[in-house]
């Protein structure tokens, strides 16, 4: 659909990326998810979405195997479940066919934070996946603000939280989290601030839906 953009936001703790996707949502009239993929997911792997909240960043070596042929099948694809699979991994599973189904059913497109969104949607021509990534110190600063924390616990949470994140993805995508070529926008939130990724974004989005009608006018 000409009119159709799925925006993936992967982003480092502390760096607003959570805020700016959801403004994005907000501005282009489009649905937002984030934390609503772990309940759904939860639901459709069979377990209790509050038990999983603390694992969801979180890989286990069955998902290995699995990815390897051993486990008989692929998760993209006639998915075949591996015997005693972990929760982290069936809720992997599980997210990642809510996402294509989100993206499938969005007309217009929607905004996916996290979750290696850009990784289960890398067959869908129409996304635009996005890094949000800020100074390490300006982003210390940040959380130990927002959560009450001294700076050697924000320091420490950031540092664990970006682990996890660059763990997970590496692990589910096979890939670099952060690296530049597996984004279509970097965005540095410190040097921007929230309103000029906002900005950045909404114009980008109206560029490509711009050429990909003229494309499709002259093909």
């Amino acid at each position: 659909m000409i009119g159709r953009m799925i925006i993936t936001i992967s982003r480092q703790f502390g760096s607003g990326g959570r805020n700016i996707g959801e403004r994005i949502a907000k501005k282009r009239g489009i649905p937002f998810y984030d934390n609503e993929l772990i309940i759904e997911g939860a639901k459709e792997s069979g377990v209790d979405p509050e038990m999983v909240k603390s694992l969801e960043e979180t890989p286990t070596k069955a998902m290995l195997y699995a990815l390897s042929g051993g486990g008989g099948g692929s998760f993209f694809g006639g998915f075949s479940p591996v015997i005693d699979m972990p929760i982290t991994d069936k809720l992997f599973v599980a997210q990642s066919e809510v996402i294509r189904r989100l993206a499938t059913e969005a007309e217009k497109g929607c905004v996916i934070v996290g979750r290696a969104a850009d990784y289960v949607l890398r067959d869908d021509p129409d996304t635009l996946n996005i890094f949000i990534h800020r100074d390490f110190d300006e982003r210390v600063n940040q959380v130990a603000k927002r959560y009450d924390l001294t700076r050697k616990k924000a320091h420490d949470r950031v540092k664990k939280i970006d682990k996890q994140r660059a763990g997970y993805y590496s692990y589910y995508a096979d890939k670099h989290w952060g690296q530049v070529d597996n984004y279509d926008l970097c965005l540095n939130s410190g040097i921007l601030g929230e309103d000029g990724c906002v900005a950045v974004i909404d114009a980008t989005i109206d560029n490509m839906l711009l050429r990909r009608k003229a494309r499709r006018k002259n093909g």
